[in-house]
């Protein structure tokens, strides 16, 4: 049983046509499948879908469900959070009926200054901290998580993206994620979800991709995730149609081994239950 709702197709910084991802997902016999280009954010940048696009991006996926009625398909965006900055997320809601909203932090706003924790490359992580937060790794972080807690506070969306990327360019050599401090932030976070009723997603990218050797969040987490009856799903984040199942069978195993008999699938916009 495959699925993913975490994807990134040419709309945004993703590669690929939507339907080479949905023929993909068809081969491999996809249960179900979703969309998630990144939201338009009213910054210069290179991986957002434009605004102007994103009628022609619901109304190409729509075409698709038509055409591939056997898989059914769903369309959202993945929402970034940015103080003062990004659009609210019942604007993409309310203005452009999107059907599901992933939320996430991948620029961390601090005095006027962004922070991009995201990419491929620990350089920039790294010339951001020391700018920003003259290698202050404390206030980096703590900077991280309250806006991360901010947008679950303020904004609408279903399922929580990558709660703890803050540690992949980190890689151990400013912080370590079993510190008390930092551990502090991952049960605040725990907490928040439960109160709005996320989902949370085990996103599999770090591993495949080769930048971290474990999940957002880890192993570890997950376990305490499911100690506190937080529903999860199983997120690839891919930005090509090969990589729509990398990683799936890894953490399937893993969320079994943590304990979970169920994960929350997108299913024509609508959250469902799926039995594993």
């Amino acid at each position: 049983m495959l699925f993913n709702y975490h994807t990134h197709c040419h709309y945004c910084d993703g590669k690929g046509e939507p339907e080479e991802f949905v023929k993909e997902a068809i081969g491999q016999c996809f249960h179900s499948f979703g969309f998630s280009s990144h939201a338009p954010i009213p910054i210069e940048n290179n991986f957002a879908v434009k605004e102007q696009d994103l009628p022609q991006y619901v109304s190409d996926i729509q075409a698709l469900e038509q055409k591939y009625p056997h898989l059914p398909l769903s369309y959202g965006l993945e929402c970034d959070y940015i103080p003062k900055v990004s659009f609210a997320f019942d604007y993409f809601l309310q203005k452009y009926h999107i059907q599901y909203v992933i939320g996430g932090v991948h620029l961390v706003a601090y005095q006027g200054q962004l922070w991009f924790i995201d990419g491929p490359k620990k350089e920039i992580y790294d010339q951001g901290l020391q700018q920003i937060f003259h290698n202050d790794i404390r206030l980096a972080v703590k900077t991280y998580f309250y806006q991360l807690f901010e947008m679950i506070e303020k904004e609408h969306f279903g399922i929580l993206a990558h709660f703890d990327k803050i540690k992949m360019h980190n890689q151990n050599r400013y912080f370590t994620e079993d510190e008390a401090w930092y551990k502090d932030y991952i049960y605040q976070t725990i907490e928040l979800v439960q109160q709005k009723g996320l989902v949370v997603e085990i996103n599999t990218r770090g591993i495949y991709k080769k930048r971290y050797p474990d999940f957002y969040p880890s192993a570890g987490i997950i376990k305490i995730l499911y100690q506190h009856h937080v529903p999860v799903t199983i997120s690839m984040d891919a930005h090509a149609p090969e990589e729509i199942s990398m990683g799936f069978e890894q953490a399937m195993n893993c969320i079994r081994e943590a304990g979970y008999k169920e994960v929350v699938g997108v299913i024509q916009g609508k959250q469902q239950i799926i039995g594993i």
